[in-house]
Protein backbone atom coordinates (compact mmCIF):
# COMPACT_ATOMS: atom_id res chain seq x y z
CA UNK A 1 0.00 0.00 0.00
CA UNK A 2 2.53 2.55 0.94
CA UNK A 3 4.50 1.49 -2.45
CA UNK A 4 1.83 1.99 -4.38
CA UNK A 5 1.15 5.34 -3.18
CA UNK A 6 4.80 6.23 -3.14
CA UNK A 7 5.00 5.30 -7.53
CA UNK A 8 1.35 7.70 -7.36
CA UNK A 9 3.60 10.62 -6.34
CA UNK A 10 6.37 9.98 -8.38
CA UNK A 11 3.93 9.89 -11.13
CA UNK A 12 2.23 12.84 -10.55
CA UNK A 13 5.65 14.75 -10.36
CA UNK A 14 6.88 13.60 -13.84
CA UNK A 15 3.98 14.54 -15.32
CA UNK A 16 3.51 17.90 -13.83
CA UNK A 17 7.40 18.23 -15.23
CA UNK A 18 6.56 17.43 -18.65
CA UNK A 19 3.98 19.68 -18.93
CA UNK A 20 0.50 17.25 -19.55
CA UNK A 21 -2.10 17.71 -17.24
CA UNK A 22 -2.97 14.59 -15.25
CA UNK A 23 -7.04 14.60 -13.75
CA UNK A 24 -5.54 13.00 -10.54
CA UNK A 25 -3.34 16.22 -10.12
CA UNK A 26 -4.09 17.62 -6.40
CA UNK A 27 -5.94 20.70 -6.51
CA UNK A 28 -3.20 22.39 -4.19
CA UNK A 29 -0.70 22.01 -7.77
CA UNK A 30 -3.67 24.59 -9.81
CA UNK A 31 -1.59 27.94 -8.65
CA UNK A 32 2.12 25.79 -10.08
CA UNK A 33 -0.12 24.94 -13.05
CA UNK A 34 -1.50 29.17 -13.34
CA UNK A 35 2.06 30.18 -12.77
CA UNK A 36 3.29 28.44 -16.34
CA UNK A 37 -0.03 29.23 -18.21
CA UNK A 38 -0.50 25.03 -18.72
CA UNK A 39 -3.59 24.70 -20.35
CA UNK A 40 -4.76 21.04 -19.72
CA UNK A 41 -6.41 19.26 -22.18
CA UNK A 42 -9.73 18.42 -20.82
CA UNK A 43 -9.56 22.80 -21.10
CA UNK A 44 -8.29 22.92 -24.25
CA UNK A 45 -11.54 20.22 -25.64
CA UNK A 46 -14.16 22.31 -24.33
CA UNK A 47 -12.91 25.70 -25.23
CA UNK A 48 -15.49 27.04 -28.01
CA UNK A 49 -14.65 30.33 -28.20
CA UNK A 50 -12.72 32.07 -31.67
CA UNK A 51 -9.03 32.46 -31.93
CA UNK A 52 -9.15 35.91 -32.20
CA UNK A 53 -11.32 36.41 -28.94
CA UNK A 54 -8.68 34.44 -27.23
CA UNK A 55 -6.16 36.37 -28.34
CA UNK A 56 -7.53 39.57 -27.60
CA UNK A 57 -8.07 38.19 -24.19
CA UNK A 58 -4.30 36.97 -23.96
CA UNK A 59 -3.44 41.14 -25.08
CA UNK A 60 -6.02 42.64 -22.82
CA UNK A 61 -3.91 40.60 -19.70
CA UNK A 62 -0.37 41.39 -21.12
CA UNK A 63 0.49 44.55 -19.42
CA UNK A 64 0.62 47.36 -21.83
CA UNK A 65 3.60 49.73 -21.81
CA UNK A 66 2.28 53.36 -21.16
CA UNK A 67 3.12 56.21 -23.55
CA UNK A 68 5.60 58.37 -22.92
CA UNK A 69 2.63 61.62 -23.08
CA UNK A 70 1.09 59.98 -19.75
CA UNK A 71 4.29 59.37 -18.03
CA UNK A 72 5.65 63.24 -18.56
CA UNK A 73 2.10 64.17 -17.43
CA UNK A 74 2.23 62.42 -14.57
CA UNK A 75 5.44 63.62 -13.55
CA UNK A 76 4.09 67.15 -14.44
CA UNK A 77 1.49 66.40 -12.00
CA UNK A 78 3.77 65.28 -8.55
CA UNK A 79 6.22 68.09 -9.77
CA UNK A 80 3.25 70.62 -9.88
CA UNK A 81 1.51 69.30 -6.47
CA UNK A 82 5.37 69.51 -4.68
CA UNK A 83 6.25 72.96 -6.20
CA UNK A 84 1.92 74.02 -4.48
CA UNK A 85 3.18 72.28 -1.37
CA UNK A 86 6.40 73.64 -1.02
CA UNK A 87 4.95 77.10 -1.53
CA UNK A 88 2.27 76.96 0.99
CA UNK A 89 5.00 75.50 3.72
CA UNK A 90 7.28 78.64 3.13
CA UNK A 91 4.38 80.96 3.01
CA UNK A 92 3.37 79.31 6.84
CA UNK A 93 6.73 79.24 7.93
CA UNK A 94 6.57 82.95 7.39
CA UNK A 95 3.96 83.80 8.80
CA UNK A 96 4.68 82.08 11.83
CA UNK A 97 8.13 83.98 12.01
CA UNK A 98 6.41 87.04 11.51
CA UNK A 99 3.53 86.64 13.69
CA UNK A 100 6.11 85.29 16.96
CA UNK A 101 9.60 87.37 16.92
CA UNK A 102 12.16 86.27 19.66
CA UNK A 103 10.68 87.39 23.15
CA UNK A 104 14.22 87.12 24.43
CA UNK A 105 15.41 89.92 21.95
CA UNK A 106 18.66 91.21 23.86
CA UNK A 107 19.61 94.57 24.72
CA UNK A 108 22.99 95.59 22.74
CA UNK A 109 25.89 96.62 24.99
CA UNK A 110 25.72 100.01 26.64
CA UNK A 111 29.28 100.15 25.86
CA UNK A 112 28.73 100.52 22.41
CA UNK A 113 28.28 103.73 20.19
CA UNK A 114 24.91 105.09 19.65
CA UNK A 115 23.40 105.29 16.06
CA UNK A 116 20.52 107.68 15.91
CA UNK A 117 18.73 107.34 12.71
CA UNK A 118 15.98 110.18 12.07
CA UNK A 119 12.91 109.08 10.03
CA UNK A 120 11.28 105.96 8.54
CA UNK A 121 11.16 106.53 4.86
CA UNK A 122 12.51 104.63 1.97
CA UNK A 123 16.13 106.09 3.24
CA UNK A 124 15.65 105.13 6.64
CA UNK A 125 14.01 101.70 6.39
CA UNK A 126 16.83 100.49 4.17
CA UNK A 127 19.10 101.53 6.54
CA UNK A 128 17.62 99.42 9.09
CA UNK A 129 17.19 96.41 6.70
CA UNK A 130 21.07 96.80 6.57
CA UNK A 131 22.77 97.36 9.55
CA UNK A 132 23.76 94.84 11.75
CA UNK A 133 21.82 95.85 15.18
CA UNK A 134 24.01 94.00 17.50
CA UNK A 135 27.06 96.77 16.78
CA UNK A 136 25.65 100.21 17.87
CA UNK A 137 22.83 100.81 20.30
CA UNK A 138 20.22 101.97 17.72
CA UNK A 139 17.69 104.69 18.57
CA UNK A 140 15.03 105.18 15.59
CA UNK A 141 12.75 108.85 15.81
CA UNK A 142 10.28 109.79 13.30
CA UNK A 143 6.75 111.51 13.64
CA UNK A 144 5.27 108.82 11.86
CA UNK A 145 5.23 104.72 13.42
CA UNK A 146 5.43 103.02 9.38
CA UNK A 147 6.80 103.12 6.60
CA UNK A 148 4.46 104.13 3.69
CA UNK A 149 4.95 102.51 0.36
CA UNK A 150 4.79 105.90 -1.61
CA UNK A 151 4.60 104.11 -5.02
CA UNK A 152 0.97 103.06 -4.71
CA UNK A 153 -0.18 106.08 -3.19
CA UNK A 154 -2.31 107.23 -6.30
CA UNK A 155 -3.91 103.39 -6.38
CA UNK A 156 -4.71 104.23 -2.98
CA UNK A 157 -6.58 107.43 -3.30
CA UNK A 158 -8.86 105.92 -5.77
CA UNK A 159 -9.34 102.39 -3.84
CA UNK A 160 -7.74 100.44 -6.03
CA UNK A 161 -5.38 99.56 -2.82
CA UNK A 162 -6.21 100.29 0.69
CA UNK A 163 -4.99 102.53 2.58
CA UNK A 164 -3.57 99.90 4.96
CA UNK A 165 -2.05 97.81 2.23
CA UNK A 166 0.73 99.68 1.67
CA UNK A 167 2.20 100.91 5.05
CA UNK A 168 4.15 98.68 7.69
CA UNK A 169 4.32 99.70 11.31
CA UNK A 170 7.79 100.37 11.69
CA UNK A 171 8.19 98.01 15.03
CA UNK A 172 6.89 94.96 12.97
CA UNK A 173 10.74 95.46 11.30
CA UNK A 174 12.62 96.62 14.73
CA UNK A 175 11.60 93.38 16.66
CA UNK A 176 12.83 91.16 14.18
CA UNK A 177 16.44 92.71 14.54
CA UNK A 178 19.17 90.68 16.21
CA UNK A 179 18.97 93.40 19.27
CA UNK A 180 16.53 95.81 20.77
CA UNK A 181 16.06 98.95 18.87
CA UNK A 182 14.08 101.60 20.50
CA UNK A 183 11.53 103.72 18.71
CA UNK A 184 10.28 107.22 19.54
CA UNK A 185 7.35 108.34 17.82
CA UNK A 186 8.15 112.18 17.93
CA UNK A 187 9.63 115.18 15.53
CA UNK A 188 13.17 115.96 15.87
CA UNK A 189 13.55 119.69 16.48
CA UNK A 190 17.14 120.60 16.86
CA UNK A 191 20.68 119.19 16.66
CA UNK A 192 23.62 119.85 18.20
CA UNK A 193 26.85 119.10 16.57
CA UNK A 194 29.28 119.99 19.11
CA UNK A 195 27.36 118.44 21.80
CA UNK A 196 26.53 115.41 19.94
CA UNK A 197 23.08 115.58 20.39
CA UNK A 198 19.58 115.71 19.12
CA UNK A 199 16.30 117.41 20.84
CA UNK A 200 13.39 115.51 20.10
CA UNK A 201 9.33 116.80 21.04
CA UNK A 202 6.04 115.25 20.97
CA UNK A 203 2.66 116.56 21.78
CA UNK A 204 0.55 114.28 23.80
CA UNK A 205 -3.41 114.28 23.80
CA UNK A 206 -4.06 115.67 26.61
CA UNK A 207 -1.63 119.03 25.43
CA UNK A 208 1.22 118.25 27.33
CA UNK A 209 4.57 118.52 25.39
CA UNK A 210 7.53 115.98 25.56
CA UNK A 211 11.24 117.43 25.39
CA UNK A 212 14.07 114.72 25.66
CA UNK A 213 17.69 115.29 24.80
CA UNK A 214 19.13 111.42 23.02
CA UNK A 215 23.31 111.73 22.71
CA UNK A 216 24.53 110.49 19.36
CA UNK A 217 28.03 108.87 18.04
CA UNK A 218 26.87 108.45 14.77
CA UNK A 219 23.93 110.63 13.08
CA UNK A 220 22.12 109.63 9.89
CA UNK A 221 19.10 112.65 8.83
CA UNK A 222 16.72 110.89 6.66
CA UNK A 223 13.45 113.36 7.26
CA UNK A 224 12.81 113.67 3.42
CA UNK A 225 11.66 116.98 1.97
CA UNK A 226 8.43 119.05 1.97
CA UNK A 227 6.41 119.79 -1.57
CA UNK A 228 7.03 122.84 -3.15
CA UNK A 229 4.49 125.31 -4.07
CA UNK A 230 6.22 127.85 -4.80
CA UNK A 231 4.59 130.54 -3.28
CA UNK A 232 1.13 130.01 -5.19
CA UNK A 233 -1.77 131.87 -3.85
CA UNK A 234 -4.43 129.48 -2.44
CA UNK A 235 -2.54 125.94 -3.18
CA UNK A 236 -2.04 125.16 0.16
CA UNK A 237 -5.99 126.17 0.89
CA UNK A 238 -7.67 124.47 -1.80
CA UNK A 239 -4.95 121.79 -3.33
CA UNK A 240 -4.59 118.44 -2.60
CA UNK A 241 -0.77 117.17 -2.49
CA UNK A 242 0.04 113.26 -3.20
CA UNK A 243 3.48 112.71 -0.79
CA UNK A 244 1.70 111.31 2.37
CA UNK A 245 -1.03 108.51 3.59
CA UNK A 246 -3.76 111.53 4.72
CA UNK A 247 -2.99 113.18 1.32
CA UNK A 248 -4.27 110.51 -0.29
CA UNK A 249 -6.96 109.77 2.11
CA UNK A 250 -8.10 113.52 2.09
CA UNK A 251 -8.47 113.02 -2.05
CA UNK A 252 -10.31 110.50 -2.07
CA UNK A 253 -12.55 112.65 0.73
CA UNK A 254 -12.93 115.22 -1.85
CA UNK A 255 -13.42 113.24 -4.56
CA UNK A 256 -16.27 111.34 -3.29
CA UNK A 257 -17.88 114.41 -1.93
CA UNK A 258 -17.87 116.53 -4.77
CA UNK A 259 -19.69 113.15 -6.91
CA UNK A 260 -23.20 113.47 -4.14
CA UNK A 261 -22.48 117.68 -4.39
CA UNK A 262 -23.23 117.10 -8.01
CA UNK A 263 -26.09 115.12 -7.67
CA UNK A 264 -28.28 117.99 -7.08
CA UNK A 265 -30.88 119.06 -9.58
CA UNK A 266 -31.02 122.94 -8.92
CA UNK A 267 -27.30 122.90 -10.08
CA UNK A 268 -26.72 125.00 -13.10
CA UNK A 269 -24.59 122.58 -15.91
CA UNK A 270 -21.75 124.35 -15.82
CA UNK A 271 -21.54 124.20 -11.89
CA UNK A 272 -22.13 120.24 -12.51
CA UNK A 273 -19.16 120.17 -14.86
CA UNK A 274 -16.98 122.13 -12.18
CA UNK A 275 -17.84 119.26 -9.32
CA UNK A 276 -16.68 116.57 -11.96
CA UNK A 277 -13.83 117.95 -13.18
CA UNK A 278 -10.34 117.02 -11.87
CA UNK A 279 -7.20 118.53 -12.49
CA UNK A 280 -3.69 116.82 -11.90
CA UNK A 281 -0.72 119.47 -11.57
CA UNK A 282 2.91 117.83 -12.65
CA UNK A 283 3.73 115.34 -15.52
CA UNK A 284 5.94 113.29 -14.24
CA UNK A 285 5.17 109.54 -13.02
CA UNK A 286 3.06 110.51 -9.83
CA UNK A 287 0.61 112.87 -11.54
CA UNK A 288 0.79 110.20 -14.74
CA UNK A 289 -0.67 107.45 -12.64
CA UNK A 290 -3.12 109.73 -10.85
CA UNK A 291 -4.49 110.24 -14.21
CA UNK A 292 -4.38 106.46 -14.84
CA UNK A 293 -5.97 105.61 -12.14
CA UNK A 294 -8.33 108.34 -12.24
CA UNK A 295 -9.65 107.90 -15.73
CA UNK A 296 -9.76 103.69 -14.94
CA UNK A 297 -11.71 104.82 -11.96
CA UNK A 298 -14.00 106.92 -14.07
CA UNK A 299 -14.62 104.62 -16.63
CA UNK A 300 -15.45 101.77 -14.81
CA UNK A 301 -16.84 102.22 -11.74
CA UNK A 302 -18.19 106.14 -11.48
CA UNK A 303 -19.79 105.81 -15.01
CA UNK A 304 -21.51 102.49 -13.68
CA UNK A 305 -22.82 104.41 -10.72
CA UNK A 306 -23.51 108.13 -11.09
CA UNK A 307 -25.05 107.12 -14.89
CA UNK A 308 -26.49 111.00 -14.73
CA UNK A 309 -23.08 112.63 -14.70
CA UNK A 310 -21.46 110.14 -17.37
CA UNK A 311 -21.14 112.57 -19.73
CA UNK A 312 -19.58 115.30 -17.32
CA UNK A 313 -16.42 113.85 -16.08
CA UNK A 314 -13.11 115.09 -17.15
CA UNK A 315 -9.48 114.47 -16.46
CA UNK A 316 -6.95 117.79 -17.23
CA UNK A 317 -3.04 117.25 -16.83
CA UNK A 318 -1.19 120.30 -16.64
CA UNK A 319 2.59 120.52 -17.12
CA UNK A 320 5.00 123.11 -16.93
CA UNK A 321 7.65 121.75 -18.90
CA UNK A 322 7.12 120.97 -22.80
CA UNK A 323 6.74 117.35 -22.22
CA UNK A 324 5.28 114.77 -19.79
CA UNK A 325 7.80 112.25 -18.44
CA UNK A 326 10.80 113.80 -19.36
CA UNK A 327 12.92 110.85 -17.22
CA UNK A 328 11.17 108.25 -20.24
CA UNK A 329 11.84 108.27 -24.04
CA UNK A 330 10.41 109.64 -26.46
CA UNK A 331 8.87 106.88 -27.76
CA UNK A 332 7.04 106.45 -24.73
CA UNK A 333 6.20 109.64 -23.87
CA UNK A 334 4.07 109.47 -27.17
CA UNK A 335 2.39 106.27 -26.51
CA UNK A 336 1.38 107.92 -23.00
CA UNK A 337 0.22 111.03 -25.22
CA UNK A 338 -2.09 109.05 -27.42
CA UNK A 339 -3.34 106.33 -25.06
CA UNK A 340 -4.45 109.66 -22.64
CA UNK A 341 -6.40 111.19 -25.71
CA UNK A 342 -8.50 107.73 -26.34
CA UNK A 343 -8.86 107.83 -22.19
CA UNK A 344 -10.45 111.82 -23.03
CA UNK A 345 -7.43 112.90 -20.51
CA UNK A 346 -6.29 116.57 -21.61
CA UNK A 347 -2.86 116.97 -21.47
CA UNK A 348 -1.63 120.57 -21.45
CA UNK A 349 2.43 121.12 -21.63
CA UNK A 350 3.72 124.40 -20.78
CA UNK A 351 1.30 125.61 -18.66
CA UNK A 352 2.18 126.84 -15.85
CA UNK A 353 -0.13 127.29 -12.09
CA UNK A 354 -0.14 130.58 -10.90
CA UNK A 355 -3.35 130.94 -8.64
CA UNK A 356 -5.72 128.40 -6.81
CA UNK A 357 -9.60 129.42 -5.97
CA UNK A 358 -11.86 127.13 -4.27
CA UNK A 359 -13.44 126.85 -7.66
CA UNK A 360 -10.69 127.39 -10.33
CA UNK A 361 -7.34 127.16 -11.52
CA UNK A 362 -5.36 130.04 -12.81
CA UNK A 363 -2.56 129.11 -15.37
CA UNK A 364 -0.60 130.89 -18.06
CA UNK A 365 1.65 129.61 -20.94
CA UNK A 366 5.12 129.29 -20.07
CA UNK A 367 8.64 129.54 -21.96
CA UNK A 368 9.72 126.38 -22.89
CA UNK A 369 13.07 126.71 -20.78
CA UNK A 370 11.10 126.52 -17.85
CA UNK A 371 12.11 124.34 -14.72
CA UNK A 372 10.02 123.25 -11.63
CA UNK A 373 11.12 121.43 -8.59
CA UNK A 374 8.99 119.17 -6.40
CA UNK A 375 10.44 119.43 -3.01
CA UNK A 376 12.03 121.93 -0.49
CA UNK A 377 13.34 121.38 2.78
CA UNK A 378 12.10 120.67 6.22
CA UNK A 379 12.73 123.32 8.77
CA UNK A 380 14.94 121.28 10.23
CA UNK A 381 17.02 121.00 7.21
CA UNK A 382 16.56 124.69 6.70
CA UNK A 383 17.81 125.63 9.80
CA UNK A 384 20.85 123.17 9.44
CA UNK A 385 21.72 125.11 5.84
CA UNK A 386 21.68 128.62 7.68
CA UNK A 387 23.32 127.47 10.68
CA UNK A 388 26.73 126.21 8.75
CA UNK A 389 29.36 127.86 6.24
CA UNK A 390 30.10 124.53 4.14
CA UNK A 391 26.35 124.30 3.54
CA UNK A 392 25.56 126.88 0.19
CA UNK A 393 22.73 124.92 -1.43
CA UNK A 394 19.59 126.07 0.03
CA UNK A 395 17.70 123.13 -1.66
CA UNK A 396 19.27 120.68 0.84
CA UNK A 397 22.28 119.31 2.74
CA UNK A 398 25.29 118.73 0.61
CA UNK A 399 27.22 115.53 1.64
CA UNK A 400 30.61 113.55 0.06
CA UNK A 401 30.67 110.55 -1.56
CA UNK A 402 30.39 108.92 1.69
CA UNK A 403 26.71 110.68 2.46
CA UNK A 404 28.82 112.63 5.38
CA UNK A 405 26.95 116.17 5.45
CA UNK A 406 29.65 118.84 5.19
CA UNK A 407 30.22 120.75 8.20
CA UNK A 408 29.10 118.24 10.68
CA UNK A 409 31.41 115.25 11.54
CA UNK A 410 29.70 112.19 12.18
CA UNK A 411 26.38 112.80 10.46
CA UNK A 412 24.81 111.28 7.17
CA UNK A 413 22.27 111.97 5.21
CA UNK A 414 20.51 110.76 2.64
CA UNK A 415 17.20 110.87 0.04
CA UNK A 416 15.13 114.04 -0.08
CA UNK A 417 16.47 116.50 2.48
CA UNK A 418 19.87 116.27 0.70
CA UNK A 419 20.92 117.97 -2.64
CA UNK A 420 22.83 115.79 -4.58
CA UNK A 421 23.24 114.57 -8.33
CA UNK A 422 20.71 112.17 -8.43
CA UNK A 423 16.74 112.91 -8.62
CA UNK A 424 14.79 112.80 -5.38
CA UNK A 425 13.35 109.05 -6.06
CA UNK A 426 12.61 106.17 -3.51
CA UNK A 427 15.27 104.06 -5.83
CA UNK A 428 17.82 106.39 -5.20
CA UNK A 429 17.06 106.63 -1.69
CA UNK A 430 17.07 103.43 -0.86
CA UNK A 431 20.16 102.37 -2.73
CA UNK A 432 21.65 105.02 -0.55
CA UNK A 433 20.37 103.54 2.62
CA UNK A 434 21.73 100.07 1.67
CA UNK A 435 25.24 101.67 1.27
CA UNK A 436 24.93 103.24 4.85
CA UNK A 437 23.71 100.56 6.62
CA UNK A 438 26.55 98.43 5.26
CA UNK A 439 29.22 101.53 6.09
CA UNK A 440 28.06 101.04 9.91
CA UNK A 441 28.65 97.16 9.72
CA UNK A 442 32.28 98.16 8.34
CA UNK A 443 32.94 101.21 10.87
CA UNK A 444 31.12 98.74 14.41
CA UNK A 445 33.86 95.72 13.10
CA UNK A 446 37.02 97.73 13.43
CA UNK A 447 38.17 96.27 16.50
CA UNK A 448 40.22 98.41 18.41
CA UNK A 449 41.54 95.48 20.65
CA UNK A 450 42.06 92.15 18.56
CA UNK A 451 41.80 92.84 14.89
CA UNK A 452 40.56 89.34 13.65
CA UNK A 453 41.12 89.55 9.95
CA UNK A 454 42.43 91.77 7.61
CA UNK A 455 39.97 94.56 7.02
CA UNK A 456 39.76 95.36 10.86
CA UNK A 457 41.94 97.81 12.25
CA UNK A 458 43.34 98.65 15.62
CA UNK A 459 43.35 102.61 15.99
CA UNK A 460 41.85 105.18 18.46
CA UNK A 461 38.45 105.91 19.12
CA UNK A 462 38.93 109.68 19.27
CA UNK A 463 38.72 109.45 15.19
CA UNK A 464 35.70 110.83 13.86
CA UNK A 465 34.02 108.25 10.74
CA UNK A 466 36.16 110.38 7.93
CA UNK A 467 38.99 109.56 9.86
CA UNK A 468 38.40 106.01 9.96
CA UNK A 469 37.09 106.48 6.71
CA UNK A 470 40.46 107.53 5.27
CA UNK A 471 42.99 105.64 7.66
CA UNK A 472 41.19 102.65 6.65
CA UNK A 473 41.52 103.01 2.86
CA UNK A 474 44.79 104.22 3.13
CA UNK A 475 45.65 100.77 5.22
CA UNK A 476 44.53 99.12 2.76
CA UNK A 477 44.48 101.01 -0.66
CA UNK A 478 44.34 97.43 -2.72
CA UNK A 479 41.12 96.73 -1.62
CA UNK A 480 39.69 99.95 -0.57
CA UNK A 481 37.70 98.70 2.81
CA UNK A 482 35.04 101.78 2.32
CA UNK A 483 34.13 102.70 -1.10
CA UNK A 484 32.09 105.51 -2.52
CA UNK A 485 28.45 105.63 -2.86
CA UNK A 486 26.90 104.77 -6.96
CA UNK A 487 24.11 105.04 -7.80
CA UNK A 488 22.76 102.55 -10.01
CA UNK A 489 19.81 102.72 -11.91
CA UNK A 490 17.66 100.03 -12.80
CA UNK A 491 15.26 101.59 -14.97
CA UNK A 492 11.20 103.90 -14.62
CA UNK A 493 8.48 102.33 -14.73
CA UNK A 494 4.59 104.33 -14.47
CA UNK A 495 1.20 103.00 -14.68
CA UNK A 496 -0.80 105.21 -17.34
CA UNK A 497 -4.45 103.71 -16.65
CA UNK A 498 -6.80 101.20 -18.44
CA UNK A 499 -4.08 98.16 -17.78
CA UNK A 500 -1.42 99.63 -19.58
CA UNK A 501 2.12 100.82 -18.34
CA UNK A 502 5.43 102.14 -19.50
CA UNK A 503 8.95 100.68 -18.43
CA UNK A 504 12.23 102.01 -19.23
CA UNK A 505 15.27 98.98 -17.92
CA UNK A 506 18.53 98.86 -17.78
CA UNK A 507 19.78 95.45 -18.65
CA UNK A 508 23.41 95.37 -17.39
CA UNK A 509 24.75 92.46 -18.85
CA UNK A 510 23.25 93.27 -22.57
CA UNK A 511 24.80 96.89 -21.25
CA UNK A 512 21.28 98.54 -23.51
CA UNK A 513 18.16 99.77 -22.47
CA UNK A 514 14.45 98.21 -22.94
CA UNK A 515 11.41 100.25 -23.82
CA UNK A 516 8.21 98.17 -22.99
CA UNK A 517 5.05 99.65 -23.01
CA UNK A 518 0.67 97.93 -23.23
CA UNK A 519 -0.27 95.32 -21.02
CA UNK A 520 2.72 93.23 -20.73
CA UNK A 521 4.50 96.60 -19.02
CA UNK A 522 1.70 96.25 -16.76
CA UNK A 523 2.02 93.23 -15.72
CA UNK A 524 5.94 93.65 -15.21
CA UNK A 525 4.83 96.85 -13.14
CA UNK A 526 2.44 94.83 -10.86
CA UNK A 527 5.22 92.00 -10.10
CA UNK A 528 7.96 95.09 -9.63
CA UNK A 529 5.55 96.90 -7.47
CA UNK A 530 4.91 93.31 -5.29
CA UNK A 531 8.25 92.03 -4.95
CA UNK A 532 9.55 96.04 -3.59
CA UNK A 533 6.98 95.90 -1.05
CA UNK A 534 8.45 95.38 2.45
CA UNK A 535 6.71 92.14 3.53
CA UNK A 536 4.91 89.06 2.64
CA UNK A 537 1.91 90.79 4.75
CA UNK A 538 1.79 93.78 2.85
CA UNK A 539 2.52 91.64 -0.68
CA UNK A 540 -0.56 89.50 0.30
CA UNK A 541 -2.86 92.66 1.00
CA UNK A 542 -2.28 94.16 -2.18
CA UNK A 543 -2.75 91.39 -4.53
CA UNK A 544 -6.29 90.72 -2.55
CA UNK A 545 -6.89 94.50 -2.69
CA UNK A 546 -6.14 94.21 -6.73
CA UNK A 547 -8.42 90.95 -6.84
CA UNK A 548 -10.78 92.39 -5.59
CA UNK A 549 -11.37 95.68 -7.45
CA UNK A 550 -11.13 93.06 -10.50
CA UNK A 551 -14.12 91.42 -9.22
CA UNK A 552 -16.24 94.01 -7.43
CA UNK A 553 -14.91 97.39 -8.58
CA UNK A 554 -13.63 99.98 -6.55
CA UNK A 555 -15.71 101.06 -3.56
CA UNK A 556 -17.12 104.35 -3.82
CA UNK A 557 -18.35 104.90 0.07
CA UNK A 558 -17.33 108.44 1.45
CA UNK A 559 -15.17 106.82 4.12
Amino acid sequence: MALAKLLSQSLTRRVAGSGFGSPFARRSHSSVFASKTYISPKARFFNTSSPKRNASSAKDASPSPSSPFKNRWKLAKRVGLGIVAASVFFYGVSIYNFRHPDPKQPFPDPSKKTLVILGAGWGATSILRTVDSSLYNVVVVSPRNYFLFTSLLPSTATGSVHSRSIVQPIRYLLRHKSHFVRFYEAECSDIDKDGKTVEIRRKTSDGQEFVQQINYDYLVCSVGAETQTFGIPGIEEHGCFMKEMWDAQKIRTRIMKCLEQAQFKDLDPETRRRYVHFVVVGGGPTGMEFAGEMADFINADLKSWYPELANDFSVTLIEALPSVLPMFSSKLREYTKSLFAKTNINIRTQTALKKVTSDSIIVEVTDPEVWAGGNRPRPLIKNLIESLNEQTNRRGLIVDDYMQVNGMPDVFALGDCTSTAYAPTAQVASQQGAFLGQLFNKLGSLDFEKPRVDRHIAIGEELDSAALISLANEKHASTKVFRPFKYSHQGSLAYVGHEKAIADLNVPFLDKQIHASGYLAFFFWRSAYLSELYSLRNRTNVLLDWIRTSLFGRDISSL
